[in-house]
């Protein structure tokens, strides 16, 4: 990868990854992967409210019975040995 970034921000992220020990593309590199992960965890994430928590596991305690699209599906599934 290559950037063009302004000169006042390549010395700032200089000046960074001295404070870190460590040089400039492994101080980029630590922090964009670190950034990358946490803004797939948070994008992932799916946040229910109490009440919906609550409906997620009564279904799961006591699951409805399959409709006909689900027993459609299930047959169109191959058959173990």
């Amino acid at each position: 990868m290559s950037f063009r970034i302004r000169p006042e921000d390549k010395m700032l992220l200089v000046r960074a990854a001295t404070h870190a020990q460590t040089d400039l593309t492994t101080f980029v590199l630590r922090n964009a992967v670190q950034a990358a992960r946490s803004v797939i965890a948070e994008a992932e994430r799916v946040a229910l409210s109490e009440r919906d928590s609550l409906r997620v596991l009564a279904a799961l305690e006591d699951p409805p019975p399959p409709n006909e699209k689900l027993l459609a599906a299930a047959r169109t599934l191959p058959t173990l040995p």
